[in-house]
């Protein structure tokens, strides 16, 4: 990838990631409106600093705790996040056992083809949901994202679902399942729908959900099941509303 920004320009790494995503959109890896809602994250990204929030962790760890006590755990992977963290999501998949799942709003051949490329080479052994292979509908939800696997996400029980959209959160959590996703805009139906949702750079959330599912793998499913039990969707967000605002607040202090 050849950028043509100095490497010590303050958005250097913002603008490469800008630029892979181009190529990605090329490689039909990623849809064009991907590419919108990527600079939609990225503006509520500058409102925490571009660094993770305080509870961001606190869902992280209760994400976690959901991933080891599930039954049968999935990661749903679309375009961005295949284009974002591939080797992170990956690792994040063997550390869990959770299986890799393609789920796209924009479906065709070609973009779940090339999407499970991208996943092969950064080390995956299994995709699920491509071609025929996502043969199960969710009723509640109209768009190509009905279409799951029915080894992978029509038989989960927790589904990880990051930079999604409202109605198939709405539709998994209907159909009885533990929706874990993450989410930079604490407003978004998502954010909201969820069971657990990690205000945070889905890039930065990968790493440390995988450092926090090695870390409580020994820890006995009573003690899973607490951390889960006392995390408050609902209050995670509000404090993560609170501190943008609080952000927000002291900067219009700065200089007097």
């Amino acid at each position: 990838m050849d950028i043509h920004v100095p490497k010590d320009h303050p958005r250097y790494q913002s603008i490469a990631i800008r630029e892979m995503l181009v190529e990605m959109a090329d490689a039909s890896v990623v849809a064009p409106a991907g590419l919108i809602a990527h600079g939609r994250g990225e503006a509520f990204d500058y409102l925490f600093g571009e660094d993770t929030p305080p509870p961001a962790y606190e869902a992280i760890e209760a994400s976690a705790a959901s991933l080891l006590i599930a039954s049968h755990p999935v990661l749903s992977i679309n375009g961005n996040a295949a284009a974002l963290c591939p080797h992170q999501l990956v690792k994040l998949s063997e550390a869990s056992g959770a299986p890799l799942e393609i789920n796209l709003f924009y479906r065709t051949l070609e973009r779940e083809q090339a999407i499970a490329e991208v996943l092969y080479e950064s080390g995956a052994q299994e995709v699920l949901g491509v071609g025929d292979d996502a043969s199960e509908t969710i009723s509640e939800v109209g768009s190509e994202r009905r279409r799951v696997d029915p080894r992978g996400i029509g038989s989960a029980d927790v589904v990880f679902v990051p930079l999604e959209d409202g109605d198939r959160t709405e539709g998994l959590r209907g159909m009885g399942k533990t929706v874990l996703t993450v989410d930079l805009n604490p407003l978004s139906r998502t954010a909201r729908k969820a069971n657990i949702s990690i205000v945070d750079n889905l890039m930065r959330v990968v790493p440390l959900l995988t450092e926090a599912v090695e870390k409580l793998k020994d820890r006995d499913e009573k003690e899973l099941k607490k951390i889960v039990d006392t995390f408050s969707n609902q209050r995670n967000l509000k404090a993560s509303l609170d501190y943008i605002a609080d952000r927000l607040y002291s900067f219009s202090f700065e200089g007097e």
